[in-house]
């Protein structure tokens, strides 16, 4: 690994991570996407590019939500295979409702046009307004837009 790239993955690697968690809700599985997203920047891309940061931001949510995307394709196969199974152990009423209202948002996230999870995502994450636009390729002032117009699209989708 060069020192270039070790730079860039000792300072982006925590972030890359906390936007793949906000979406996919798994430590591991982020880890996994981050991974693959530097490993994809790494072979493309110099790290001492300006725009690396705002590139492996964007990757990350774009990666993070296909593996929801394929995750929700892959239990609606297997649900129709277990026709009649229980989907709910008898237990603790309120986290089965926390936990069914989680994957309500991020089933209505995956339904959004990329653009829309991905404002969403990134801002969730923690990224400034800056930093939000740099990812996105857009100007500061149009983060706030985005965001309560994705925000608006997200509430849609949860109540659909």
């Amino acid at each position: 690994m060069s020192d270039g790239f070790e730079r860039l993955f000792n300072a982006e690697y925590p972030r890359v991570v906390s936007i793949a968690n906000r979406v996919v809700r798994d430590r591991a599985e982020a880890e996994d996407v981050a991974q693959e997203v530097f490993l994809a920047f790494s072979r493309k891309h110099s790290p001492f590019a300006d725009y690396a940061p705002a590139w492996l931001h964007r990757a990350a949510t774009n990666a993070a939500l296909n593996q929801v995307r394929g995750r929700r394709r892959r239990e609606q196969r297997e649900s129709f295979s277990q026709a009649g199974a229980a989907s709910a152990e008898p237990g603790v009423d309120e986290l089965i409702v926390q936990r069914e209202e989680q994957r309500a948002v991020r089933e209505a996230l995956a339904r959004l046009p990329k653009r829309s999870a991905a404002v969403l995502a990134l801002r969730s994450s923690g990224l400034t307004y800056a930093e939000t636009a740099a990812a996105l390729g857009v100007g500061v002032g149009q983060v706030g837009t985005m965001l309560r117009r994705a925000e608006a699209r997200l509430l849609k989708e949860v109540r659909k």
